[in-house]
């Protein structure tokens, strides 16, 4: 049972994948729930049709449960038209919503002769008395006067003439009333206390408004007793934009969830990184348990400015995910990314390889090159490496010692390292990047010892030959 009357509501539309920024707005949502003890409603907005599919409302619940994000009570627009059409109707009757007989076309074609370049509907069917038929939809007449408005927590007073709101479109030609009366009877009949969702929906909030005030002064109270509560508190947050500054887009980014699922994003990480945009702890310490941030987390601390969606950032934070997760769990959640690499070899070399991910997909990455061919290296790193004194005699000594030693890393650590000491030069880097195609990656020995010796010492070989071929400038690979 809740501990306060507080109830907030997520209300996804089912497209079939969940947004990041729909993401976070139900994790803020039920951030506030969990922090006040208030209810966490999930309400969908499936009064379209086609969006009414399980498999769609499926994703939002695949989706929310993955990231950690849980609700006490659901409801479905769908299974509740019959109150929205009651609601369309007692408009209709109060004389606060008409019929529309107006064709896109109609509006457009009227828009267009216009010399004030005022676009929109333009109320032409208000007095026409449209009587019900083919393509006849039902409008809510917006005030002449006045101003619809509301204190919001995130973007202060936020008002709109009347005058300028078109009426707008409540239940369509197919007689299926649309979200905005949907949301305005639901807010009102669920009790909702707090609206917390993008700005992007500022636009919307004075329909909602002056439904709810119709509704209310119709009799549409709540279903279970008492008075209808008081306007609902509105917390639009901020936009979620890419590193241009444009609003995240499906068309030039990954905006679903299961984009980053897919890709090896643990969801405590990416919970984290997404209560992070727009809000943040006020000692400033980002990477914590969430139950932490429920302690804290309050509606007025977020701030309005356009969030950063930085996808390294990102990764910063689900490579210390990961990094504190059990081996076993690091090595199960990485298996299926592993492709031709023998599960029984990761598991032998999974620990440094956990150390240095950010993404479980990229773990096969750090042992790729002991299974196949090593990368060739970049140029840049070649010559800096490569280009270096006494490296031909580093790679002859090192070829030669290789032909019969033990085959362990003990051994081969303290033979690479051996040579380097004799020729007092450092060796680790040259082998490495024989060896790997990299200057960096995981520490070297162990995986070494993992390959046939007869490949080792072919590319060392190879990398020997191809300082011969090019013994003034050592630029090696062209790459």
């Amino acid at each position: 049972m809740p501990d306060s009357d507080i109830r907030l509501r997520f209300s996804p539309a089912p497209t079939g994948y969940l947004h990041v920024g729909g993401a976070r707005s139900a994790l803020f949502n039920w951030m506030y729930a969990r922090h006040t003890g208030g209810t966490m409603v999930l309400r969908v907005e499936d009064t379209d049709a086609d969006r009414s599919r399980p498999e769609l409302i499926d994703a939002i619940h695949d989706s929310l449960g993955w990231l950690g994000i849980d609700w006490d009570e659901e409801y479905r627009q769908s299974d509740r038209f019959d109150q929205y059409r009651a609601a369309a109707a007692s408009f209709l009757d109060q004389g606060l919503a008409y019929r529309c007989d107006c064709s896109q076309d109609d509006v457009k074609a009227r828009n267009d002769a216009r010399a004030d370049g005022v676009t929109g509907y333009d109320g032409h069917c208000r007095d026409r008395n449209v009587q019900p038929g083919e393509g006849v939809v039902v409008r809510f007449r917006t005030p002449d006067e006045g101003v619809t408005g509301w204190d919001d927590l995130i973007r202060g007073r936020v008002e709109f003439e009347n005058a300028v709101l078109e009426d707008f479109v409540i239940v369509r030609s197919s007689g299926v009333p649309l979200f905005h009366v949907a949301n305005a009877y639901d807010d009102l009949d669920m009790n909702i206390t707090h609206v917390v969702r993008g700005e992007d929906l500022v636009n919307t909030t004075p329909r909602v408004l002056l439904m709810r005030a119709a509704l209310i002064a119709g009799g549409h109270v709540p279903a279970v007793g008492g008075e209808p509560v008081a306007q609902p508190i509105y917390a639009h947050l901020p936009l979620i934009v890419n590193e241009q500054r444009k609003k995240l887009s499906k068309r030039r980014d990954d905006v679903a969830v299961g984009d980053y699922r897919a890709k090896g994003f643990l969801p405590e990480a990416m919970r984290n990184y997404l209560l992070t945009l727009g809000w943040g702890p006020k000692d400033g310490e980002e990477i914590r348990p969430i139950e932490e941030f429920v302690e804290v987390f309050e509606l007025s601390d977020i701030n309005k400015a356009p969030a950063f969606f930085d996808v390294k950032k990102l990764e910063h934070f689900n490579s210390e995910y990961i990094r504190a997760l059990p081996l076993d769990e690091f090595i199960a959640l990485a298996t299926p990314h592993l492709g031709d690499i023998d599960t029984e070899l990761f598991a032998r070399l999974a620990e440094p390889v956990q150390g240095r991910v950010k993404r479980i997909e990229e773990a096969p990455n750090f042992l790729q090159w002991i299974v196949g061919d090593a990368p060739e290296p970049e140029a840049k790193d070649w010559k800096k490496v490569m280009g270096k004194d006494k490296v031909s005699e580093v790679l002859d000594l090192v070829i030669a010692r290789l032909a019969d030693c033990d085959w362990n890393p003990e051994t081969l650590e303290a033979l690479v390292f051996g040579v380097g000491e004799e020729l007092e030069t450092k060796t680790q880097l040259p082998v490495r990047l024989a060896l790997t195609g990299s200057r960096a990656g995981i520490p070297l020995f162990e995986p070494m010892a993992e390959m046939d010796r007869a490949v080792v010492i072919g590319r060392l070989t190879a990398a020997r030959a191809k300082l011969d071929a090019a013994p003034n400038d050592a630029d090696g690979p062209t790459s």
